[in-house]
């Protein structure tokens, strides 16, 4: 499967080396530019791409940067995804320690409608309530 994931940091590096270590094609992005994710790339055979190409041919996109950042995606994200592309919103709102206030969820908007009207596509939540460290080391298949 094609995915694109938006973040680097636990959870979207987690998920990057878990998910070409079953042999998805990966394309990752971060910040920063791909330049600062050769080390993530070499290490599990990911693509580093700028944000806006993540999504590209994507049949599942994973967002995983902080909330307030969300605003800042380019507005026609997904244009250029799978067509029937599944995005998946990992984001916590972290009013005081990171994201400021966002008058929305603040009012009664659920974080992950909220993300959904940014990005002007649905989102599934998921990997918001896992520590990164228990997704590399503990997430296996049933036998």
């Amino acid at each position: 499967m094609k995915i694109g994931i938006i973040g680097a940091g636990n959870i979207g590096g987690t998920l990057t080396r878990r998910l070409t270590a079953l042999g998805h094609e990966v394309s990752v992005a971060n910040s920063r530019g791909p330049e600062t994710l050769a080390a993530l790339a070499a290490e599990t055979g990911a693509s580093a791409v700028p944000a806006p190409d993540a999504p590209r041919g994507a049949e599942l996109v994973v967002v995983t940067i902080p909330q307030k950042n969300i605003p800042g995606l380019p507005v026609d994200l997904f244009g250029d995804a799978a067509e029937g592309a599944v995005v998946i919103d990992t984001g916590n709102y972290y009013p005081q320690q990171r994201d400021g206030r966002i008058a929305a969820i603040e009012d009664g908007t659920p974080e992950s409608r909220w993300v959904e009207q940014q990005l002007g596509h649905p989102v599934v939540k998921a990997f918001n309530n896992i520590y990164a460290e228990h997704l590399l080391e503990r997430g296996r298949a049933a036998d």
